[in-house]
């Protein structure tokens, strides 16, 4: 592309040397305005940033260095520590059966059902009213969901581990399951972090994403469906890919510009006081004080 501007540009100047040498006088030729390339659209990125999602994700644990030991050291122990309980949490839940029907209509939420609805919501509710930040969300939510979708799948097809109604085989991995990771929890978790991450500036929309998301993990462990290690992990998966798509593929907007600018008002609530000089003039005998508020 650069080489053809510049051979546009050359070309340019060629015709307007001839010209002017031709003609009885110089005549000034305007230089050509270059013209920047627009930046593709989200959507026409969509596919190829999946793409480049799946080539992040997965090669992410090539790239771990000794900070992210402080983290991911107690998540392993945390982890195994649920794997060995696992099965007595499970059968003790089992035993209730009061939340079940609650715990079932809870988890749509969380399903590709419920997960297709929100983020087809945003991005249509955007596109008709032209705000950007909810089209973008409606975007990078379903990006983000099929990215764990295709993880958790995964991750399904490898451990393998029966479901707690799975009867004597039931919380044991390698054994034709398909209990971990739990998909309602990292699709509740995944579309919950986008949406709290585009709306940074409300933090009802934060806590009641949030708070959703961790309702749906619930459910999942109360329903019978998945045992802890299950919901947990799951969260932790959708935690990390909402977070990475988004930082990945957001797009500065005016809403951000505002939220920075306001955040910098705050951090200096000193000019928000008056300033108080003294004022006195020896001529005029004239003595007093000088308030200035800036607002």
């Amino acid at each position: 592309m650069r080489s053809n501007r510049s051979s546009f540009c050359l070309f340019v100047i060629f015709l307007a040397t001839v010209g002017s040498a031709a003609a009885q006088r110089p005549v000034a030729t305007p230089a050509p305005t270059p013209v920047a390339s627009p930046t593709p659209t989200l959507e026409r990125q969509f596919f190829k940033n999946i793409l480049r999602d799946q080539k992040a994700i997965w090669t992410a644990p090539l790239h771990l260095d000794r900070e992210h030991a402080k983290w991911l050291v107690p998540a392993g122990v945390g982890t195994m520590a649920l794997f060995t309980t696992d099965r007595m949490t499970g059968d003790e839940i089992a035993e209730a059966d009061g939340q079940r029907n609650a715990s079932r209509i809870i988890s749509y939420a969380g399903s590709i059902y419920g997960v297709a609805a929100t983020a087809g919501t945003f991005y249509l509710v955007g596109r008709a009213t032209q705000n950007a930040r909810a089209r973008e969300t409606g975007i990078l939510a379903t990006e983000a969901a099929l990215n764990t979708v295709i993880v958790v799948g995964s991750l399904k097809g490898i451990t393998q581990r029966e479901r707690p109604s799975g009867g004597h085989e039931r919380s044991e991995f390698f054994d034709g399951g398909s209990s971990f990771p739990s998909g309602h929890s990292a699709q509740a978790w995944t579309i919950a972090t986008v949406v709290a991450n585009e709306y940074h500036d409300h933090r009802l929309v934060q806590v009641a994403a949030y708070g959703i998301a961790s309702a749906v993990s619930l459910a999942r462990f109360t329903g019978g469906y998945h045992y802890i290690s299950d919901v947990v992990v799951g969260a932790g998966i959708g935690f990390g890919i909402g977070q990475y798509v988004y930082h990945a593929h957001h797009r500065q907007s005016a809403a951000d510009t505002d939220f920075t600018a306001t955040n910098d008002e705050n951090e200096k609530p000193k000019d928000r006081w008056p300033a108080i000089t003294p004022e006195y003039s020896r001529r005029a005998h004239a003595y007093g004080v000088a308030v200035t508020w800036k607002f």
